[in-house]
């Protein structure tokens, strides 16, 4: 325990981090350094910075750094570009936030000479995972300490207890047993309910649990259009104003709150092998996938649309598992951006309580919609329709011989 002499920890203010961050000074002895991250988690976090300051951490060591920009240009976008979806619906909104957050405890430890890092993840979750798996690939010798592997500390009672003990201050709602009655993660993409009543997958979440959207029964009456446009497979403009990607982001999050789009009630299978049930928030994710998937439509070959398609559960389990900063990954990221060059244009979606629509798709210079040919009428010769039969005798002739094996069995 002793070799340990400065640790980067994962800190968000909160009852287990501030425990977390006592224990290691207790436990290891060490100097601390925490890392706050502004991932769009609508939270005020000077709170944070002045807790720091309270349990003892020097002003040289309390990082807080907006990253929302950095998040949606570097890690949504790019897997947005593969409509990345986890076991048929997950859009994936916990697991790309845990790589974003790896990249800066390493950027951290190499400024302030840290030799470990440490983070609030449990010993049941996928986040563990994530974190130490992106730590490991860009410090391959970086240290981990995960204080839930580790300690006796495994009940709200025996953290607040501690608490009490060391003077760790703790908020009113935490000690009276308030807020919200299960565990919640925010970002810029989504928010995550998990835990307490909701570990009953049966039991239907009350209606004033969902934070981002309205219920879709409550949504406007009146449905809304939204333009997008895109440009390499990204949006760059909304209703034709043009946004950063964090803004774009953020802008489709009220839009799509506000009509009541993107709720979701899974059990999903965990890395670490056990089923668990979340319920998730990604409103403005959902309309991004639905977009994406309309642009990509008249703007990508046939069969490569099919291969992206083939491999998107793939990418998608490699984003899950904590593969982000993977050889596999960047591989495969390197394929999908190539794709992408063509996928330039705009499209229209109509939003109405709870479901999306598109509505219309354009692109000037690289649809591959070729009207002359899809036409229902007189194309004029742009299309042989005699060529149809030789195509389809052709792919006949295998179940053809066989049907005849078959007849002549008989």
């Amino acid at each position: 325990m002793s070799d340990t002499r400065k640790v980067v920890l994962a800190y968000s203010g909160g009852l287990d981090t501030s425990v977390i961050l006592k224990w290691l000074q207790d436990t290891y002895g060490c100097e601390v350094v925490t890392f706050t991250a502004d991932i769009g988690q609508g939270e005020e976090l000077e709170p944070a910075r002045r807790k720091a300051l309270q349990l003892g951490i020097k002003k040289k060591n309390i990082f807080i750094e907006d990253l929302r920009e950095e998040f949606v240009r570097d890690f949504v976008y790019p897997m947005f570009r593969a409509n990345p979806v986890y076991e048929g619906e997950y859009l994936l909104g916990t697991s790309i936030a845990r790589p974003l957050i790896a990249k800066h405890l390493i950027d951290i430890a190499r400024k302030t000479g840290a030799d470990t890092i440490s983070h609030g993840a449990t010993g049941k979750g996928n986040d563990q995972v994530r974190f130490e798996l992106g730590a490991y690939a860009l410090e391959p010798n970086i240290r981990v300490i995960a204080p839930w592997r580790e300690w006796d500390l495994l009940s709200r009672e025996k953290l607040l207890a501690y608490a009490d003990k060391n003077g760790i201050p703790v908020d009113f709602k935490k000690r009276k047993g308030g807020g919200a009655p299960y565990s919640m993660d925010a970002n810029l993409l989504h928010i995550s309910y998990e835990g307490g009543i909701l570990e009953d997958p049966d039991f239907a979440p009350e209606d004033s649990m969902w934070r981002l959207t309205v219920s879709p029964e409550k949504a406007p009456d009146k449905p809304q259009i939204v333009e997008l446009e895109y440009m390499k497979g990204d949006i760059v403009a909304v209703d034709g104003r043009e946004l950063s990607p964090g803004k774009v982001l953020a802008k489709l999050n009220e839009l799509g709150g506000k009509h009541g789009i993107g709720r979701l009630d899974l059990v999903e299978n965990r890395y670490v092998g056990m089923k668990s049930r979340g319920c998730y928030e990604t409103p403005g994710g959902t309309i991004m996938l639905k977009g994406h998937r309309a642009m990509e439509s008249i703007t990508l070959d046939r069969e490569v649309l099919a291969l992206k398609d083939d491999l998107m559960p793939r990418y998608a389990r490699m984003i899950y598992n904590g593969y982000w900063f993977s050889p596999e990954r960047k591989l495969l990221q390197g394929l999908i951006d190539a794709s992408q060059e063509t996928v330039n244009g705009t499209v229209r979606l109509k939003l109405y309580k709870g479901t999306i629509m598109c509505v219309g798709r354009a692109s000037k210079h690289d649809s591959l919609f070729d009207t002359t040919i899809a036409t229902f009428e007189d194309d004029a010769g742009a299309y042989d329709q005699k060529d149809a039969a030789g195509f389809i005798k052709l792919n006949a002739l295998r179940m053809r011989i066989a049907a005849n094996l078959a007849r002549r069995r008989k």
